[in-house]
């Protein structure tokens, strides 16, 4: 008994003592791009008042050639940070992994140690009077060896516990860890399109200093012929996501202004929003709920499957064969889960919230009196993630719960906790993503009033 309680001390111990000494190790790697991530987030802040400081002058030939400089070095520093912050993210999942495997063998090892005990002691338990006095043991030797056996299986019982909440723990870390590299893939391939957006607005530059030859009155001249008119602007195509497909821009700006009436959002803010998001489509809409990628079901089992099992009713669609966005893949790995539906790309948790979807016992029901999306439109039917103007709808109501209230300020804040949440306002990684949001929107305001000749 005393060499399988020091192999216990070793087991448990000894795997700590190594996995600490690979974490010092970590520990240094993580503190030097800790390090690099805060520098690179102070210049994003410098880079940040740069840039507004530029959108407020007056626009002019100068002020434009020094924006589009600004706004190159600010794309420039948030794919920078996006990398660090994926490499950190990277160990950080890696270690849980190990952790993980260590915990697993520990689980293993204890249940056969557990289950040897109980055999033993049930070994004990069974010995009759007779045969305990025809021992050779005395009863003081022989109780003593019972309690002995029952204070090692309690305390083997009580470390399997242990154990097990750690594991349990460690696995929800990774769970989240992993959400946040899926956001962070996200963000540097939104970086990664970005900065070809400013890199061809880098060749506009060299087209406008071409044709103007650094003179103020050219540049104006040139401004007006390159502004699209009406006509162009009624044949353009806005795309929308999760199978929505294009429709014609005038009808995503009629969609956009219904849901503006009902929710006093920007019907440019929610235009750029949608046209952002198209932005990433590799995972959008085309997987099924109830198909397995990588070995899991493709929409999260307890936070989503019940809800679009409830929506699936309640709509009537075949669950079995609506497209909904597939998890993030990288490297050849899944991560996370998939489940957004429609143009909005609403997870059905979150659609839950307007579309009047309420938890009852372990399933969920639909609830008229609480679809906030049928109410404001007035509708007969219950509101739908794969309906065009109900997904517009959906899409200004997080924006307005979002905080989106009419200035520049609110509607970036907005547009910032619609991709990352709430607490993502105060990592400046996560700014470019309401720039380019903005800038989107201020090119889609001018664009409406073109097209309804404002």
């Amino acid at each position: 008994m005393r060499v399988f309680l020091l192999s216990f001390i070793f087991i448990i111990f000894g795997g700590v003592f190594v996995f600490t000494a690979q974490a010092e190790t970590d520990a240094e790697r993580k503190s030097r791009i800790e390090s690099q991530l805060q520098v690179v987030e102070r210049q994003i802040l410098q880079q940040k008042v740069l840039v507004d400081s530029k959108r407020q002058e007056r626009q002019s030939l100068e002020r434009d050639l020094d924006l589009i400089d600004a706004e190159i070095g600010q794309v420039q520093l948030g794919i920078k940070a996006r990398s660090l912050a994926i490499a950190e993210l990277s160990e950080q999942i890696g270690d849980k992994e190990v952790l993980i495997e260590i915990l697993d063998e520990r689980l293993v090892k204890q249940r056969a140690s557990l289950a040897e005990l109980i055999r033993q002691t049930q070994t004990v338990d069974d010995y009759s009077l007779t045969e305990i006095l025809l021992s050779n043991k005395n009863l003081s030797e022989f109780f003593t060896d019972v309690e002995s056996f029952r204070l090692v299986k309690k305390s083997l019982n009580d470390s399997l516990e242990t154990l097990r909440g750690i594991k349990f723990d460690t696995i929800d870390q990774k769970t989240s860890l992993e959400e946040k590299q899926i956001t962070e893939a996200k963000m540097k391939q939104l970086q990664e399109l970005q900065k070809a957006e400013i890199q061809s607005k880098e060749k506009e530059k060299e087209k406008i200093l071409k044709v103007t030859k650094g003179e103020e009155a050219a540049y104006v001249e040139l401004l007006e012929t390159q502004q699209k008119t009406a006509a162009q602007l009624r044949a353009q195509l806005f795309d929308l996501l999760g199978g929505g497909g294009a429709i014609p821009f005038p009808e995503a700006i009629a969609l956009a202004q219904v849901a503006s009436q009902q929710t006093g959002v920007s019907a440019a803010l929610i235009l750029a929003i949608l046209e952002q998001e198209s932005s990433y489509g590799s995972n959008i809409g085309s997987c099924t709920a109830t198909e397995y990628i990588h070995g899991k079901q493709v929409m999260h089992p307890d936070r989503d499957w019940p809800v679009y099992k409830a929506m699936a009713l309640t709509l009537g669609f075949n669950q079995d064969i609506q497209q909904i966005s597939c998890p993030w893949i990288r490297s050849g790995e899944r991560i996370g889960w998939g489940g957004a539906m429609g143009p909005s790309q609403f997870i059905p948790s979150t659609w839950a919230i307007y579309g009047g979807y309420v938890k009852s016992g372990s399933d969920f029901t639909y609830v008229q009196s609480k679809d906030a999306i049928r109410s404001l439109l007035g509708k007969s039917v219950p509101s739908s993630p794969f309906n065009n103007q109900d997904a517009f709808l959906a899409t200004a109501l997080l924006l307005r719960d979002n905080g989106a209230a009419g200035t520049y300020k609110t509607e970036w804040t907005a547009a910032i906790r619609y991709f990352s949440g709430w607490a993502g306002v105060n990592n400046p990684i996560n700014f470019p993503y309401g720039d380019n949001v903005m800038n989107r929107k201020a090119r889609l305001e001018n664009e409406i009033k073109i097209l309804q000749g404002g």
